[in-house]
């Protein structure tokens, strides 16, 4: 694979993945929506469409990774180290262009995100509801703020990704059949729904930072804090998930 090929593929696919994701984030958070209030379960399965579409359609240029966290323990397992760069400058330009194109999906319910006055009782927003905060659509956070216990649970969760993805490449037949993104996705979607309760499980660096920085520039009506002091725990939590899944591996198999 060329290093144009990959970032091509990353960039593509890691937009379809954030723009599914924080798409159904929200499509479930925001007032006027007609998926509002929805619920995890429909949030989890999002995310796992997110992962199939992107990783399928990235899959034939630059395999598919769509997440720093998989590249880095590939890598660590390999000992290639030579694209990686590549991978994650794709990752990270691809997550913000996601972040911006759900953005604008969502655009009238994003302008509409300010607090209502003199509405009519019974409609959608009534008088004086609060603006719906608008970080979580975009990036984690998570639901009781506990740095050690936060990171140890993107440490596990990552690793909970990213060592069954690389056990995949062992068992036969899977690569062949094309299966291999499908389970990927379910995966995802199992992960959401067993780990993902107490920080959102970021589990992918560029899926988290990406958007962060989108939510920080964009022009939503009282959107909140993008609270950058929590930042760096879904990224170096799944960082080091990713590395110590790519260790563990090496060792085991």
């Amino acid at each position: 694979m060329s290093n144009a090929d990959i970032f091509v593929g990353e960039v593509i696919g890691t937009a379809i993945l954030i723009l599914f994701g924080a798409g159904v984030c929200a499509a479930v958070t925001l007032r006027h929506s007609k998926a509002r209030a929805s619920g995890w379960i429909v949030i989890a399965f999002g995310w796992g469409f997110g992962v199939l579409a992107g990783a399928y359609t990235a899959a034939p240029l630059s395999g598919g990774h769509l997440n720093p966290a998989v590249t880095l323990g590939i890598a660590v397992d390999t000992g290639e180290w030579g694209k990686v760069w590549v991978y994650l400058l794709g990752q990270m330009a691809g997550a913000m262009l996601g972040a911006v194109l759900a953005y604008l999906v969502y655009l009238a319910q994003f302008q509409a995100n300010v607090r209502s006055e003199g509405t009519a009782e019974g409609t959608d927003g009534g008088p004086g509801e609060e603006p719906t905060p608008t970080l979580g659509i975009f990036s984690t956070i998570p639901e009781i703020r506990n740095p050690v216990a936060n990171l140890i649970t993107e440490i596990i969760a990552t690793i909970a990704l990213v060592l069954p993805v690389l056990a995949f490449g062992l068992t036969e037949g899977l690569g062949e059949s094309g299966i291999t993104v499908l389970i990927v996705s379910l995966l995802v979607v199992g992960i959401g729904l067993s780990l993902g309760g107490p920080t959102g499980y970021a589990i992918n660096p560029a899926r988290d930072l990406g958007p962060r920085i989108v939510h920080t520039f964009l022009p939503i009506p009282n959107k909140g804090t993008s609270d950058w002091g929590y930042a760096w725990i879904p990224v170096v939590g799944p960082l080091v998930g990713g590395a110590l899944a790519g260790l563990l591996y090496n060792a085991a198999f």
